[in-house]
């Protein structure tokens, strides 16, 4: 498979998206721009517990079988659910949680099967468009194969919605028992706050807020995550690592950013690998240097166990 494959450019993205709830288009990215995963990556040093999770993966598939939305910002067609279970037998991870890319905007049929090819280990996230976009029926078959999540992704990608449409959408999620995920803009999570900070229903903030590591405790953004995650219905995802690195790998300058969200609320931390690392414009991670990286962040196994496992059961529903 040709790196060219691996990564497609966008398609049609002068074209606004064709629905309700989405209001921008995708930025306007040359296709140089954007890296493929990591075709080789190694096996962790850390020995990860049973039934580890990872929260937060991506999976993709032919545009024949999967169309993808006009003005998608990216498409990964050789991202399968094929190769995301394999990556993750060689991390040791036996759990996982689909997040629906917007490439497909509120056609979430690259999710279903993806978790029916992983199995009942496996749970999965929906775009939050599809609440405005879809009727109950359709609502009803993601909620059967185990998506137990909607997600607001980054207005850059090119979905967003409008109030009314937004509150309509929390109270669905609300009458699902379903979490709300929030996707951060790459310069933090203070613009968004107003979205989602008088929530009351379980919400996840992903990739660590992107707050600026090289801030410290004086990042709004992070001053955010931490009191958000004192309430007991927010939680967090350690993720994006390298994106939000300005020193590049072993990430080193992550860890005091990681290590302070972790010490905020240990029972209220999740982690995900972001696999295959969208719209990366440097190159992705080994994905087994990611796994290093969070054992560092946990600094211990009891501490590592509640990331990887007792906390993911409690919020995806693994226990259920």
């Amino acid at each position: 498979m040709t790196q060219s494959q691996m990564t497609r450019s966008q398609s049609s993205q002068n074209q606004p998206a064709q629905n309700p709830a989405s209001q921008n288009q995708a930025p306007q990215y040359p296709p140089s721009q954007y890296q493929p995963f990591n075709p080789r990556p190694t096996a962790p040093a850390t020995r990860l517990p049973a039934k580890a999770c990872d929260s937060q993966f991506h999976v993709f598939g032919s545009a024949d079988r999967y169309p993808v939305r006009p003005g998608a910002a990216y498409e990964m067609p050789s991202a399968t659910i094929e190769t995301a279970l394999g990556l993750h037998r060689l991390l040791g991870i036996e759990r996982g949680v689909i997040v629906q890319a917007t490439t497909y905007g509120a056609d979430h049929q690259v999710v279903l099967d993806g978790l029916a090819a992983a199995g009942p280990s496996y749970r999965g996230c929906a775009n939050a468009v599809v609440l405005a976009e879809r009727d109950d029926a359709y609502i009803q078959k993601l909620h059967d194969a185990g998506v137990r999540g909607a997600r607001f992704t980054r207005q850059g990608l090119g979905i967003s919605m409008a109030p009314a449409v937004f509150d309509r959408a929390i109270a669905r999620i609300r009458e699902l028992g379903w979490y709300a995920k929030f996707q951060p803009e790459p310069d933090g999570m203070m613009a968004q706050a107003a979205q989602f900070e008088r929530l009351d229903i379980p919400v996840l903030l992903d990739h660590m807020g992107r707050a600026d590591p090289t801030a410290g405790a004086a990042d709004p953004t992070r001053q955010l995550v931490e009191s958000l995650l004192s309430r007991g219905n927010f939680w967090v995802m350690l993720s994006l690592t390298e994106k939000i690195s300005r020193t590049g790998p072993p990430w080193d300058d992550v860890t005091p950013l990681a290590q302070a969200l972790i010490a905020a609320n240990p029972d209220r931390v999740v982690w995900g690998s972001d696999w295959p690392h969208p719209v990366s414009t440097k190159p992705t991670p080994d994905e087994g240097q990611l796994v290093d990286q969070l054992a560092r962040y946990a600094g211990d196994a009891a501490t590592l166990k509640k990331i990887l496992v007792d906390n993911p059961a409690r919020l995806f529903g693994f226990d259920e």
